[in-house]
């Protein structure tokens, strides 16, 4: 509280300042004038000290109101700040303009504020416009994949277990594309509600089923009984990103996933680990580390999208990585109703 009220006095000091410096003109202009009256009366020989006189006296006058138009300029200049946050949304809320200077800048303001609604006007309608292009493309594409699918299950040979699995990676990133146009909608269809958590793990468990059994990976998960507060559907989508970066990375071993006491979910693998360097950068969008430089195949859109998605659920996400040993990744779902960001 103190340290507030010093960095205000401080504020004040600097204001005052610069008010001091704005009136420093008509100053000038006064000791200007001040000095041709006492140069008229020493040239008529006429008393000069009754001219400094006066001029002290003006200049006391200016002080004292100087410091009585401090208030109502602080006031003003706070009332400014506070619409600077709020700019896009209240131009209406502007200060009437007392000169001609303030007038011509009040219209560039709102001149300026008519172009940037209309241009994100536009970029609103191009955004959904995209979307719903892209919506269609990924329900349109989602029927050739499966009746690819359906072909290759007429036959269990090697040859079409490998190409059932690159299938299974296609629709992970068409899914994955859409996923990345709809969290940066303004219209994202979030619906929260109480839900068993052990379902929700146990759909993306058997979503990846085929994946741990072809890699050969022990998937380690015991049955929990917790509710949380969230939306099926992203969390869902958290967790198969998690199970499908675990298997990726993961050549033999294990993937656990865990619920503690405090509601945080735990997918952890026994894998080859996450770089020192690269572990505070997981998240970026784009960034694939070492070991994503070494696959050439990664996009750095995965882990982007969890923590992005996470954020929308109120959801903290974090991770932890021994090189070598595994990495885990934690969700922690902080209680109440998620926050929108």
């Amino acid at each position: 509280m103190k340290r507030d009220r010093v960095k205000e006095n401080v504020t004040g000091y600097r204001l005052f300042g610069r008010m001091l410096r704005q009136y420093a003109g008509i100053g000038c202009l006064f000791l200007v004038f001040a000095g041709i009256f006492a140069l008229v009366f020493y040239l008529y020989d006429l008393e000069a000290e009754a001219v400094w006189y006066a001029a002290g006296l003006c200049l006391l006058v200016m002080a004292v109101v100087l410091c009585a138009l401090f208030p109502r300029y602080y006031r003003a200049h706070r009332h400014r700040q506070q619409l600077l946050k709020n700019i896009a949304v209240s131009y209406d809320a502007l200060p009437e303009a007392m000169t001609l200077a303030e007038e011509d800048y009040r219209q560039m303001v709102e001149t300026l504020g008519a172009m940037n609604n209309k241009l994100l006007t536009d970029w609103e309608k191009d955004r959904q416009e995209s979307l719903d292009y892209y919506t269609t493309w990924v329900h349109e594409i989602k029927t050739p994949i499966s009746v690819m699918r359906m072909t290759l299950q007429e036959e269990d040979s090697e040859e079409h277990r490998e190409l059932m699995a690159q299938l299974f990676r296609i629709e992970q990133y068409v899914d994955m594309v859409l996923t990345y146009m709809r969290l940066g909608s303004s219209q994202t269809d979030f619906l929260f509600r109480e839900y068993e958590l052990d379902g929700i793990i146990r759909q993306a468990v058997r979503k990846y089923a085929p994946l741990f059994v072809r890699n050969r990976i022990r998937l380690v998960y015991e049955p929990v009984d917790v509710r949380v507060v969230t939306d099926e559907k992203w969390l869902l989508f958290i967790i198969e990103q998690l199970l499908s970066n675990a298997i990726k990375y993961t050549k033999e071993g294990t993937v656990t996933v865990a619920v503690s006491e405090q509601k945080v979910l735990s997918v952890a693998d026994t894998g080859m680990g996450i770089a020192p360097e690269d572990l505070p950068r997981i998240f970026e969008k784009g960034f694939t580390g070492y070991h994503g430089r070494e696959d050439k195949k990664a996009t750095g859109l995965g882990l982007y999208l969890c923590r992005q998605t996470a954020r929308k659920l109120g959801i903290g996400l974090r991770a932890d990585s021994v090189p070598g040993r595994g990495s885990t990744f934690y969700l922690e779902f902080k209680g109440g109703v998620p926050g929108m960001d």
